[in-house]
């Protein structure tokens, strides 16, 4: 069943179909996520969607893209379709666990994963009928809703999405790779919520993949909570690469326990409007932190990276890289704001936003941010934006590289940073190609899976 949201007044609006459709949004939900529905729905009454008057949006007005005639799929029949057949990944010696959601709802066709014992992956849905005591546990403790209308939005509208739990000590080889498609025949808005438990002394990667399939108007708004518990090893992966008629707002909400360490890597190809939110909170001793992005833009598109590491207890380590290459008239924002509490002694916090403007009408507004209140810290950040080095590339022209064929090059040296710290090599090869190609003019379709390069429908970017 598909409802239409003709948005009027946006805020009310959302609000009444909230009211309305209470009862589908509550179908067949675990009673863990209804139970947080009127709490959220107050929230958001309260603070409505961000505005740039919001402080944490200054960048990024979002109202205009919730507008519309967006239809909401409150039942997963979009799910049982055949739009999954497109995806077999074929990247050489990349083998993954392979996991789809459409729409926001999770694919049951492809629910046969051949898992290592214990390891567990399925819809939140199912997972509050096997594993209600995990879901209990860390369903909505990260994401804070509380200070964010986004968060407090998904809590109150999402029906579905995927569980992952790895059990004490697994170590699993394989990647878990999520694949979020948007289809439809309608302009179309979806809410999606995962869940990721990494027990003690556990190793996963997951690949969040995000793609569009069909040339419509599609807004996700997604949240990702993610418990890195002690002593496991965690990495997540956001590949994004949709059409430009996408607006996108992904959170990672990732929370850290005692040795942990974690990686988390945005590398968004291509998309419309993309406002990605990453919050890491090290809430144990010894707990190390990996947080990068890549961001790639040209024509209207825009893209907002707001991060927040949190340094709550001591001996932590966190490192943090976002770089982004703007071409035409793109747009793109980072706030980086890292917290080293007063109890956080001898903490190690790095920062660093680098952006590289090719034309004189693109932009990058960048915000790194360092509040400390502890006096034994080793802490820095920095910013940079600026053009192609010309001492370079009259090294390279001196050297017989064309003109074209050294912007390629520089362009690609300055991205690399961020492309080796990917720890799935596969997947590094797969992403270096796939930048080269985007930096030569190659990259003209947003309709293939980043990961498989599989196509499906053609859509081609507008």
């Amino acid at each position: 069943m598909n409802v239409a949201c003709r948005i009027i007044d946006l805020q009310e609006e959302y609000i009444k179909l909230f009211n309305d459709q209470l009862p589908l949004l509550q179908s067949g939900a675990p009673e863990k996520m209804n139970s947080l529905r009127e709490q959220a729905i107050k929230i958001f009454k309260d603070k409505g969607i961000p505005t740039n008057k919001v402080e944490d949006y200054k960048y990024t007005n979002l109202q205009p893209y919730f507008k519309g005639n967006l239809n909401l799929a409150f039942t997963n029949e979009s799910a049982h379709n055949d739009v999954t057949q497109h995806f077999h990944c074929e990247v050489p010696q990349l083998k993954t666990y392979n996991v789809f959601l459409v729409n926001g709802w999770f694919s049951a066709k492809e629910s046969d994963l051949n898992l290592p014992d214990g390891v567990v992956v399925c819809s939140i849905r199912d997972a509050a009928e096997q594993h209600a005591d995990v879901l209990e546990k860390y369903y909505g403790k990260t994401a804070p809703m509380e200070k964010d209308a986004m968060v407090a939005m998904n809590t109150a509208f999402a029906q579905d999405g995927a569980f992952i739990y790895v059990p004490k000590g697994v170590v699993l080889e394989k990647p878990i790779q999520l694949v979020n498609i948007m289809t439809g025949s309608e302009d179309r808005l979806a809410f999606q919520r995962n869940l990721i438990v990494a027990d003690e002394n556990s190793q996963l990667k997951v690949m969040l993949c995000d793609h569009t399939m069909s040339p419509q108007k599609f807004v996700v708004n997604s949240v990702t909570e993610v418990f890195a518990n002690e002593s496991s090893v965690f990495d997540v992966y956001n590949l994004q690469n949709q059409h430009n008629l996408t607006t996108q707002v992904a959170g990672i909400y990732v929370h850290q326990k005692r040795n942990s360490n974690i990686l988390t890597n945005n590398l968004t190809l291509h998309s419309g409007i993309t406002r990605n939110n990453i919050r890491v909170t090290m809430d144990d001793e010894n707990c190390e932190s990996h947080v990068y992005g890549l961001y790639l833009s040209d024509k209207n598109q825009h893209v907002d990276n707001f991060t927040f590491i949190d340094h709550a207890k001591p001996h932590c380590e966190s490192f943090e890289l976002f770089k982004g290459v703007m071409d035409d008239s793109a747009t793109a924002a980072f706030t980086g704001r890292v917290l080293v509490q007063k109890d956080a002694q001898q903490t190690n916090a790095y920062q660093s936003n680098n952006n590289l403007l090719l034309t004189q009408n693109a932009k990058i507004n960048s915000k790194p941010q360092l509040e400390i209140y502890a006096d034994d810290v080793k802490c820095s950040h920095g910013a940079t934006v600026g053009q192609l080095d010309d001492e370079a590339m009259f090294y390279l022209r001196a050297r017989g590289i064309s003109q074209e064929e050294s912007r390629v090059l520089l362009m690609f040296a300055f991205a690399y940073e961020v492309i080796e710290k990917i720890r799935v090599e596969p997947l590094k090869e797969q992403i270096r190609g796939l930048v080269e190609k985007r930096f030569r003019g190659e990259f003209d379709k947003c309709d293939s899976c980043v990961v498989c390069g599989q196509s499906g429908s053609g859509v081609s970017c507008l």
